[in-house]
């Protein structure tokens, strides 16, 4: 079906409408999600919180794009939500832990890597790349997320965060930029 046929039966609240796009998305969602959040639990978290959105937000998609760049829009947004939650809740444990209240708070990661497209003997390197890509800057990790693990192209990524190609392509020369100085760093550090 394509996005003039199931726009509206979604609309309608068709239950069928709503399974057939969850099917043809779902896998597609869960991979994007692991690119923010390498984490099978907390990405399969992340997939339902997307298709609920969806369900409850398609009334006010007004087709300016198509339907599967309003839902990368959403999964970006949510897996964002979700790191700085990670985020807040370590900050407040760090500040509990200063002043006697949470013994455990330097036990609590932002997330365990846990990636199941990621072969074992590979899980330290790309443990390493994704705690890189997590400390850039929000926009260059949505714009290389986007555009590295997920294949998209800057044309579809200018439409996802409502920006110019050229501020794409900014945000991705600087990423790339950030992660060769932090992933250098890193191996001169680690390889002497």
């Amino acid at each position: 079906m394509n996005d003039n046929q199931i726009i509206p039966q979604l609309k309608e609240g068709n239950e069928i409408a709503f399974k057939e796009l969850v099917d043809t998305f779902q896998e597609k969602v869960l991979n994007t999600c692991l690119g923010f959040v390498p984490n099978k639990h907390d990405a399969e978290d992340i997939v339902q919180d997307v298709f609920i959105e969806v369900f409850r937000s398609i009334g006010k998609f007004r087709g300016d794009a198509k339907l599967s760049t309003w839902i990368y829009r959403i999964t970006t947004t949510k897996c964002l939500e979700h790191i700085r939650s990670k985020k807040r809740q370590k900050r407040k444990s760090f500040f509990q832990s200063l002043i006697g209240m949470h013994e455990n708070a330097d036990r609590i990661k932002v997330y365990d890597f846990n990636h199941p497209g990621v072969l074992l003997e590979n899980q330290e390197r790309a443990k390493i790349l994704y705690e890189a890509i997590e400390k850039l800057p929000e926009n260059q990790r949505v714009a290389f997320t986007l555009h590295k693990l997920e294949g998209l192209s800057y044309q579809e990524i200018t439409t996802i965060m409502e920006t110019s190609l050229s501020s794409v392509e900014s945000l991705m020369f600087r990423a790339k930029k950030n992660l060769k100085k932090s992933l250098g760093d890193f191996y001169k550090k680690n390889m002497l």
